[in-house]
């Protein structure tokens, strides 16, 4: 799922016209401008708009150095590999999410008419020079203080020597608590699994501890203060990294052991189900645009939504199937990476110049593609069948989906979820596909987290699955 889930540039394709911008002329006399402070410009893709903020500061060595931000997504800075300067001209990279910005200077200096680019495509994007940020606030963001105990954590995950640091609320009062520990999507996300100053997870934790539930939420592998490889990390090793949080919470005294849940959000929603289907000690089990499809599918309906936005026809939407179609099969299906790899030039080799445009395939960037699909992550992903996995759980679920959600399709992931619970003998589960909602089980185009409905439905069905044992806190 990572590459679903990650709402960050580097997971989003753009297209438009490539505004010819020049590289290696000789600086005028007066040399390039300074172009040191803040700037602002706003990507538009269809009904979307993102807002990208470059910061960037002048070395006392000379040259330049400073960060990317996506505003409108996770808010979080991308460090810049390079700013290079011509008379006229600037470039910016950034390698860590493959992109890269390219514009001419205005008269003044105080905007750039430029181009953003990835992955061989270019989108229009001028930058000027701003004051200070917009500044984003959230209403359901909750305040300090809280009516109930808010404790910083850590705890180990001694199989793959990983530290797990994370925030565990509970309940005033006397225990012990039912809990549910909560799981990130895809990406590198923290504990609150904040995206575009959103912070679902704080909004969800707030919720369901005022009504009594104890809530342990956590930093992924190698994200915040959580240590190991986020890159490296298979869902497996997630799931392992779960392990470790229901072991560390059966210690604390304040907690039921027997009442311990897991909520997984996403690529959550698929690692969730994994320690569920191994574990008697998971008690529950909340899917929140979780997978009843192989993620393989997912990712091809996303690249046709994809292209759908972007004005392609009909032709062009039955070769981006059936490539992605036969570029994960044989992902799959050969575990030698060297046969792999032999058969994907192979594939490669049977398109057209004009289809391989079409793709985003060109032949440049053909050895950074193959590489992309062989990293272990992603072939584990590509072949992992969550519907064979969730015919083993046994436990209560809740399955929940947003009609709008644009990533994890509704109804034929939750279908699919419904049919191999049955398939397995579980009949503890409830499907629920709420109207209007997106992949965030926000209302789409509002500044809305979480909908209140969907905290609510999540409550009422862990206080039910946990006996009715809990009250609701002040």
């Amino acid at each position: 799922m990572k590459p679903s889930m990650a709402l960050m540039i580097a997971a989003i394709v753009w297209t438009g016209a490539v505004a010819g911008i020049g590289w290696g002329a000789s600086p005028s006399p007066a040399g390039p401008p300074n172009i040191a402070g803040k700037w602002l410009g706003t990507i538009t893709f269809g009904e979307v708009k993102l807002r990208i903020a470059f910061e960037i500061s002048q070395g006392q060595a000379g040259g330049y150095t400073g960060s990317m931000r996506s505003i409108d997504q996770n808010g979080l800075p991308y460090p810049m590999s390079a700013v290079k300067l011509s008379s006229d001209s600037v470039r910016v990279e950034m390698d860590v999410i493959g992109s890269a910005y390219e514009g001419k200077f205005a008269t003044d200096a105080n905007a750039i008419e430029g181009n953003w680019l990835q992955h061989g495509t270019t989108t229009p994007l001028v930058m000027k020079r701003v004051d200070k940020f917009p500044e984003i606030i959230r209403p359901q963001t909750p305040r300090k203080p809280y009516p109930y105990l808010d404790e910083d954590v850590g705890y180990e995950n001694p199989s793959a020597k990983v530290r797990i640091a994370g925030t565990l609320t509970m309940p005033k009062g006397k225990g012990p608590f039912p809990a549910v520990l909560l799981i990130v999507g895809s990406g590198p996300l923290n504990r609150d699994e904040e995206v575009a100053f959103h912070k679902p997870f704080l909004v969800l934790a707030d919720h369901l501890t005022r009504m009594g539930i104890a809530v342990l939420r956590v930093d992924k592998r190698g994200v915040g203060q959580t240590t190991g490889d986020f890159e490296a990390a298979t869902i497996y090793d997630l799931a392992d990294d779960v392990r470790a949080g229901v072991e560390y919470l059966k210690t604390r005294q304040e907690i039921d052991p027997k009442r311990i849940g897991l909520l997984g959000h996403s690529e959550g929603g698929v690692v969730g189900p994994i320690l569920a289907s191994q574990s008697s000690d998971v008690a529950f089990l909340v899917m929140l645009a979780g997978l009843g499809q192989n993620n393989g599918d997912i990712i091809i309906f996303q690249k046709l939504l994809a292209a759908k936005m972007r004005g392609a026809d009909e032709n062009t939407l039955a070769l981006t199937r059936s490539w992605y179609q036969r570029l994960y099969a044989l992902v799959r299906e050969d575990t030698d990476n060297a046969t792999a790899e032999k058969k994907i030039r192979a594939l490669h080799a049977t398109l057209t110049a004009d289809e391989k445009e079409k793709l985003g395939w060109p032949d440049s960037g053909l050895d950074r593609e193959i590489a992309e699909q062989l990293k272990y992550h992603w072939r584990c992903d590509v072949r992992y069948d969550p519907r064979a996995t969730l015919m083993k759980v046994r436990c209560p679920v809740l399955a929940l989906n947003g009609e709008k959600d644009m990533q994890v399709p509704a109804k034929e992931n939750l279908a699919g979820i419904e049919q191999a619970l049955k398939a397995g003998g579980n009949t503890q589960f409830t499907v629920r596909e709420f109207p209007g909602l997106t992949h965030g089980f926000n209302t789409a185009h509002s500044e809305e987290t979480m909908s209140p409905e969907v905290l609510q439905t999540i409550s009422d069905w862990i206080i039910a699955q946990t006996r009715g044992a809990t009250k609701s806190a002040p």
